[in-house]
């Protein structure tokens, strides 16, 4: 499941993605295979932490499995 995350909240794709111009047919972010086609990879802190992005737009996405 993906989620977006901010400093104080965390919001569900659909509420920000289906404005941004980069999201799929559906307001979702593009991923595919298992990585983020609208935004690049961030380096864990620690091994625990979820897969980290940051979208185009500058929001960072976690993948929570």
């Amino acid at each position: 499941m993906l989620v977006i995350l901010t400093e104080e909240q965390i919001f569900s794709p659909t509420q920000v993605c289906q404005s941004c111009l980069l999201a799929d047919s559906k307001g979702q972010p593009r991923w595919r295979r298992g990585k983020l086609g609208c935004g690049h990879a961030i380096r864990k802190l620690t091994p625990h932490q979820p897969e980290q992005y940051e979208c185009e737009m500058g929001f960072r996405i976690a993948n929570l499995e």
